[in-house]
């Protein structure tokens, strides 16, 4: 977080489950982000990754957004453990 702080940017994850389980997700992963809950997918469809693998659930993805709300760096993964590391999210921070 430090690191993604010091671009002006923030973190957020959304989960495709309801509230409660995402309260509990970032519990258990002592997040240190706010994680959201898609529980009928609106936002994994608005991106495109809801179902994107045909297993009815969001596909990993990261996208970077500008303060206008316009993705400027998407990564969206291949299979259930496909994300890019840190190092390559940071790289692409403004």
């Amino acid at each position: 977080m430090p690191q993604i702080q010091e671009h002006r940017s923030g973190l957020l994850a959304i989960a495709y489950q309801d509230v409660g389980r995402a309260r509990e997700m970032a519990d258990i992963i002592l997040a240190g982000f706010p994680i959201l809950a898609d529980a009928d997918h609106a936002v994994g469809d608005a991106f495109g990754v809801y179902n994107l693998l045909s297993d009815f659930t969001h596909t990993p993805a990261i996208f970077i957004l500008d303060k206008n709300l316009n993705t400027i760096w998407s990564y969206i993964g291949k299979d259930v453990n496909d994300r890019p590391s840190a190092a390559v999210v940071l790289e692409n921070l403004p």
